[in-house]
């Protein structure tokens, strides 16, 4: 009780609003060539650390720790750091991110990382915390904006990696063989032989409708189609909602056309085999074959073995307004993190986990199982995630406010180092 005592007089006692406004204003000042700006930031940063010197000397014992706590983060952010130490009693010791609609946000931010977001992941970064970005898109897009938000020396740092395509591949620069690890070359010939089958006829044999509305996003393995439109709009919802169907149906061609012997199916039963068996295990793509008029005629329980097998190895993902994709459940952002993990060096980890998805709730529960982690999701979560965060610890943010879960992670790694 006394770290709490102590924390209601640091936000009772001090002007602590003051002292993040300027902590944020020098943080986040931008480089310019006026003397008087530059004489502005002088100013401030004298007064910040004129206010820091007053808790400082407030608090002998834990000063320099609070100053900090109290120019970062808000009281509630503090309060829940220190809920959250006391629950787990230890820090986070490394940083497992989402990046579209968690880190940015196309209603948001302009589907641009806040500078804010950014330079508090350069902090944590600084502080020796690894990052593990974990998202759906390629390797090149992840590359491109890490770079360009966070400058090439944090990402090709060796304490930096990028698992793409929802758990496909791993890259962490710095690490010589094991830099690039593509897990997808570990799967069996006939999975693989699937996968080539979709992608080869995903875009020729689609209606011309479809193709107009849609492209295959530049994938090593997964089969993703992304809408030519705005994400979210009614006109993306459409298009993705035909495509969810279309790559069904392509699916259920190629895994009967793959296992082959005993197994005879003309392409409408092949089609009805994938839609019953994935509607049947998620109600999102139930619900989108219902209001296309797509609604299955087999009974999931009559598909043949040969066919359920190969299913029960393959993911069909629905993001509304956003994609329909085809992966492997046996690489998944969870195998991903794992080997993230083991390429870092990370054999007892601790995680943040922040996401808004299916796939990144995996890695969620993952931690939650082990005893290795936190959740966190913005507000606009699929309602499965937000089940799962609100269960957990209600570590819910505003869209586009990543930066206010950092905060408080920043706060609970401060506590967690005072003992």
């Amino acid at each position: 009780m006394e770290r709490y005592d102590q924390l209601y007089r640091l936000y009772d006692e001090f002007d602590a609003a003051t002292l993040r406004a300027l902590q944020n204003f020098v943080d986040l000042f931008p480089p310019v060539d006026s003397r008087v700006a530059l004489e502005h930031w002088q100013e401030a940063s004298d007064e910040l650390d004129g206010l820091k010197a007053e808790v400082r000397d407030a608090f002998p014992a834990t000063g320099e720790t609070f100053c900090e706590l109290a120019a970062r983060a808000t009281r509630d952010q503090a309060f829940t750091a220190l809920d959250l130490y006391a629950k787990y009693d230890r820090g986070v010791n490394v940083l497992v991110l989402d990046v579209d609609e968690t880190l940015r946000s196309a209603g948001g931010t302009d589907n641009e990382i806040p500078r804010e977001t950014l330079h508090l992941l350069t902090e944590f970064h600084e502080s020796g915390l690894p990052i593990v970005v974990c998202t759906g898109q390629t390797l090149e897009n992840v590359k491109g904006f890490l770079i360009q938000g966070l400058g090439n020396e944090i990402v090709h740092s060796g304490n930096l990696s990028v698992v793409y395509e929802a758990g496909t591949g791993v890259f962490t620069p710095g690490h010589g063989a094991d830099t690039k690890r593509l897990l997808y070359d570990d799967l069996d010939r006939d999975v693989r032989a699937i996968f080539d089958a979709v992608r080869s006829r995903v875009l020729s044999e689609a209606p011309e409708r479809l193709r107009r509305g849609c492209h295959l996003q530049g994938n090593e393995f997964n089969v993703t189609l992304k809408p030519n439109f705005e994400t979210g709009s009614d006109d993306a919802r459409e298009v993705i909602d035909r495509a969810l169907v279309y790559e069904l149906d392509l699916l259920g061609s190629a895994v009967a056309a793959e296992v082959g012997e005993g197994v005879e199916a003309d392409a409408e039963t092949a089609s009805d085999w994938a839609r019953a068996y994935y509607a049947s295990r998620d109600p999102e793509i139930r619900g989108v074959l219902e209001s296309e008029g797509e609604t299955p005629d087999a009974d999931p329980e009559d598909l043949p073995d040969p066919v359920r097998a190969a299913f029960e190895r393959i993911d069909v993902a629905y993001y509304e307004a956003d994609a329909a994709e085809i992966g492997s459940l046996e690489l998944n952002k969870v195998a991903g993190v794992e080997s993230a993990f083991d390429v870092l060096g990370i054999d007892d980890p601790f995680a943040a986990v922040m996401g808004d998805s299916k796939s990144d709730l995996r890695v969620m529960k993952w931690v939650a199982e082990n005893d290795a982690g936190i959740a966190a999701a913005p507000e606009h979560a699929s309602r499965d995630v937000l089940d799962h965060v609100v269960r957990t610890d209600e570590l819910i943010f505003d869209r586009g406010k990543a930066g206010d879960v950092l905060r408080t992670i920043y706060a609970l790694n401060r506590l967690a180092n005072l003992g």
